[in-house]
């Protein structure tokens, strides 16, 4: 029904926005469990829908209605009117259900209002602002030049990293030691704590896996134990315990040096940071301490993963990132923040990969207000998924939308209009990931190492597809070479 007038367009009515048939109880669920819908290619899932019912799709997931959002003017708008408090559906409804059980702090990724702008209050400035993370830069870099000096070392006779998604994760997790625990956690040296981090990885990949699997399912889960339930606790222990126990470790070295009037110079500052806020509970530190300790396993590994393989499937284009590498640091042995700044061709390389191989599907919102959205009405309370990936490989959007070409990001090079809410992913506004500046200092000081040290070439007959684990990582091994050059 239509029901307003907006301009010469008559608004229609939320009921009316097109989408799949829904059943009652399950909704859209019998097209995943009966195959016509793949969880684990959910990305190709919203691609069908969009191409099927257009810009806006209103989908019942169980007992939950879902509007994908696929026009970037739509997300314009949505960004546009959100406020300082916008509302989210947590990434992982699994998590947020664990650390309630476990009564724990929820965290930033599952809360809202108050609770919310309390927290990211109290560690905005110390995570949103690149020169509050380059003080870290140096701990970073050790550990960037670590896993390099182990690919050397792991190389078999072909120039193959064995486990190369595994050895990333090791470097995620010992470059987050360095900022959280700042201490070396041993991840990227032989001996016992190989067995914990493998876990670890293992753990977190497991979380992640049914997280995806029980998204789209009936959340039985909530009210009986089921198995993949059972497991997903099983694995999300393991990553919590080992978090809170070099946290709990942390805590202690602090006092102790604080007694002993030993606490001086820059030793502990993330921590002593989230300590100084007294709005702060124990928990909430603990809880900021495992996210910024952990989420880059999901996030920025996959995402380091999905640029080394565009970087050994273009030739050219590594050249010239190995070029501007060498203008820029040389032979330096130190990575500065003078010379992140100069590095603009491996950003857009960065941006550019986001644009090929996404790492997450959609951005999520709960309206707080009424909204017109693709000319249809959306009350308050409306779940919003804005999802635009179905757009990066568009010509509508993009240049020969299927070539892997950096310079559509560099300034002054490129002579495409590209809309400025298409390719956010960090997401926009005051939800903005809060670990977005570890993760891009990390990523620029790791593809720099390895860019000055090894020339990549992919060696696969297929070419990398990616797979739904609630966000999406390489859906198998990469064979990826890594040749020696010559220093």
């Amino acid at each position: 029904m239509e029901v307003a007038q907006n301009g010469t367009k008559l608004v229609r009515s939320f009921k009316n926005i097109p989408g799949p048939f829904s059943l009652p109880v399950v909704g859209t669920l019998y097209l995943y469990k009966l195959g016509f819908f793949d969880v684990l290619q959910y990305h190709e899932v919203l691609q069908r829908l969009y191409e099927t019912y257009g810009p806006i799709v209103r989908e019942k997931i169980g007992s939950s209605t879902v509007v994908h959002v696929f026009d970037p003017d739509d997300a314009r708008t949505i960004y546009r009117n959100e406020g300082k408090m916008p509302y989210v559906v947590p990434l992982q409804e699994t998590d947020k259900l664990y650390r309630q059980k476990a009564e724990m702090s929820p965290g930033l990724g599952n809360t809202n209002g108050e609770e919310w702008y309390r927290l990211r209050a109290a560690v905005r400035h110390l995570m949103l602002k690149p020169q509050d993370v380059q003080q870290f830069l140096p701990g970073v870099r050790e550990v960037a030049k670590d896993l390099v000096e182990r690919f050397h070392v792991l190389r078999d006779q072909s120039g193959f990293v064995p486990n190369l998604a595994v050895e990333i994760g090791k470097w995620s997790q010992e470059s987050a030691g360095v900022v959280c625990f700042d201490k070396r956690l041993g991840y990227l040296s032989d001996g016992p704590q190989q067995a914990v981090i493998e876990e670890i990885i293992k753990a977190n990949r497991t979380v992640f896996y049914l997280s995806g699997l029980l998204k789209f399912s009936l959340p039985i889960y909530k009210y009986i134990p089921t198995p993949k339930w059972r497991k997903l606790v099983a694995a999300e222990h393991i990553v919590v315990r080992t978090a809170r126990k070099n946290t709990e470790e942390a805590l202690l070295a602090v006092s102790k040096l604080a007694d002993n009037n030993q606490l001086t110079g820059k030793r502990f500052s993330f921590l002593l940071s989230l300590m100084a806020k007294r709005e702060l509970s124990k928990e909430d530190i603990i809880i900021v301490m495992l996210s910024l300790n952990s989420d880059g396993l999901s996030t920025t590994v996959p995402t380091v993963l999905h640029n080394l393989y565009c970087l050994a499937t273009n030739p050219a284009v590594q050249e010239r990132a190995y070029q501007e590498v060498q203008s820029v640091v040389g032979m330096t042995d130190d990575i500065t923040s003078a010379h992140l700044d100069k590095l603009n061709y491996i950003k857009a390389i960065v941006k550019e990969t986001f644009r090929m191989y996404p790492n997450g599907t959609e951005i999520s919102r709960i309206l707080q207000s009424d909204l017109i959205l693709s000319n249809y009405h959306l009350p308050p309370q409306t779940i919003i998924n804005i999802n635009m990936g179905v757009h990066f490989r568009s010509d509508k959007h993009f240049s020969y939308p299927n070539q892997f070409r950096p310079e559509r990001w560099v300034r002054g090079e490129s002579t495409e209009s590209i809309h400025p809410f298409l390719l956010t992913p960090f997401g926009l506004g005051t939800r903005t990931c809060a670990g977005r500046r570890f993760a891009e200092q990390d990523m620029y000081v790791l593809l720099t190492e390895i860019i000055r040290r090894f020339q990549l070439s992919y060696e696969g007959t297929q070419p990398m597809k990616l797979v739904y684990n609630t966000l999406l990582l390489p859906a198998g091994p990469l064979p990826i070479r890594f040749i020696p050059r010559k220093l």
